[in-house]
């Protein structure tokens, strides 16, 4: 089983738990990053703490969650080491590792109900990487600077 990053604002926080239970019951181990509470919080710095639990090889992949996913999706994917998908559906989220190698999956609390949500993590960590051209383009994801358009 693998290790996953967890991390809401407080808009996901039930989303969160709700998720990081069904984990657990699959045999993954979680890492909870918080936050502890409905408090108020800052998306974009629970978005990085994920996002350093991926680069730095603490967790294999990632669960991020605020009120629409966008703004938590946006902090993750500032890191090079992360491709964060914000999906609504599993075929997206299927999609997303298929040809993208997405190592982060994002979702808004606000916008997807527990079980859709549900299915789109099951989808992700069910579906492998496809590799071959596909490896090209993640590898211009993680490395921008390097990526020229051919001549």
């Amino acid at each position: 089983m693998s290790r996953i990053a967890i991390a809401s604002d407080h808009a996901a926080f039930e989303l969160k738990s709700t998720l990081a239970d069904h984990l657990r019951g699959q045999g993954h181990e979680v890492i909870d990053l918080g936050p502890p509470s409905t408090d108020s919080v800052d998306y974009p710095l629970y978005g990085y703490k994920l996002a350093e639990a991926i680069a730095s090889g603490a967790a294999d992949k990632g669960v991020a969650l605020c009120g629409s996913g966008i703004g938590i999706s946006i902090a993750i994917n500032r890191n090079p080491a992360c491709r964060c998908a914000l999906v609504s559906e599993p075929l997206s989220a299927s999609l997303a590792r298929q040809h993208n190698d997405a190592n982060v999956l994002a979702m808004g609390g606000r916008l997807i109900g527990a079980e859709m949500a549900k299915a789109c993590l099951d989808a992700f960590l069910d579906t492998p990487f496809l590799g071959d051209r596909h490896q090209r383009r993640v590898d211009q994801l993680s490395n921008p600077v390097s990526a020229k358009e051919p001549a």
